[in-house]
């Protein structure tokens, strides 16, 4: 054999062993990378339940103030002490009114019934909020593995987001209504003529007056409400993934990941779960105005409760009101729900990267 054969053959060889070209290396290392970057150490339930309501309680306790003005705007009983005609028919004006005004009714409130009027309701909201936060994300995290391991391979998509988060909404709203119609009634009580001492009297208020099934008034606004509740959680995911994908893209090309990157990243992150709030609110808002009606203490008319039911309320609103009293108390719900999903979705990260 000659030398060039037996110099064939070494290399032949040599190509056969079990070591790997550099760059047959380099690709298995950044193969290896992203698998590592894109598996998901899975979360116990329990940190879900935990991480959303320390998150719930954060975000609740910071926008107070804005569910107070929020509340007391879509109700009919303060409509008429509050809100001004609107005499600019643009837009842009109007909503500069309306930032403007609702600053004005936390000064008002402030003035007039002192600096706890702009917490009112907030033991009840906190009693609500803890747990329907815990319930909410335990829900959506434990149906989404469910729904995913079962019926998409493992693999998570928008239509497995979607049903996890429906779940998570009616379950939710199921558990809690009584504790959200407390909480209404507290904040609509006037100082001058208060119609319950506390959250307690409310509750006994309610059955005595109205019976139990008082307490799930405003129910079936809640399912409704439901849907904006699902579209958040759909959206926030989608973003999510985006910017997780970004992530990764940069790690591939050789740029070493810092603690300031990560910053941003959970930034970003906390962002999109208030930029999901602000589109799906937008979309869905009627529903909140229908349910404070529903929950709010009943007013008697020829007889007969003047709000009955999810229809019936819908037509009455607009019909004496008009359309866009179906979008009263939306400003002072977007400052609070907005920030309040940047808080919360943010904290309730935190609190799973800790727990996890």
């Amino acid at each position: 054999m000659t030398n060039p054969d037996l110099e064939k053959l070494r290399q032949e060889a040599k190509e056969s062993t079990p070591y790997l070209a550099s760059d047959e290396k380099s690709s298995v290392l950044k193969d290896s990378k992203l698998q590592k970057e894109t598996h998901k150490p899975e979360v116990k339930p329990w940190v879900h339940f935990v991480a959303g309501g320390i998150g719930g309680m954060a975000g609740a306790v910071c926008t107070s103030p804005f569910d107070v003005v929020k509340t007391r705007l879509q109700s009919d009983v303060f409509r008429n002490t509050y809100l001004h005609q609107m005499k600019s028919k643009n837009l842009i004006l109007q909503a500069g009114q309306h930032f403007k005004e609702t600053f004005g009714i936390i000064n008002n409130v402030y003035k007039n019934e002192g600096f706890r009027s702009l917490f009112k309701g907030l033991g009840p909201n906190l009693v609500g909020v803890i747990p329907a936060r815990s319930i909410n994300f335990f829900v959506y995290g434990v149906g989404k593995d469910l729904i995913s391991k079962n019926f998409n391979n493992g693999q998570e998509s928008a239509w497995v987001h979607l049903f996890a988060a429906a779940c998570a909404g009616i379950a939710t709203s199921t558990a809690t209504n009584p504790i959200w119609l407390v909480k209404t009634r507290l904040q609509l009580d006037k100082a001058s003529s208060k119609l319950y001492k506390n959250s307690w009297d409310c509750i006994k208020s309610v059955i005595k007056h109205e019976g139990f099934a008082g307490l799930y008034k405003g129910l079936t606004a809640s399912y409704l409400g439901s849907v904006e509740s699902t579209l958040q959680w759909v959206l926030y995911e989608q973003m999510k993934s985006i910017i997780h994908k970004k992530s990764l893209q940069r790690e591939q090309s050789g740029v070493e990941k810092t603690s300031l990157d990560s910053f941003l990243e959970w930034s970003a992150r906390s962002g999109s779960a208030g930029f999901a709030k602000l589109i799906a609110s937008l979309i869905t808002y009627p529903h909140e105005v229908i349910r404070t009606r529903l929950r709010q203490a009943p007013t008697v008319e020829g007889g007969k409760p003047k709000y009955t039911g999810l229809v019936q309320c819908f037509k009455l609103v607009v019909k004496e009101e008009g359309l866009a009293s179906m979008y009263g108390g939306l400003t002072p719900h977007l400052l609070r729900t907005v920030p309040n999903s940047i808080i919360m979705f943010g904290t309730w990260e935190l609190v799973i990267k800790l727990l996890s």
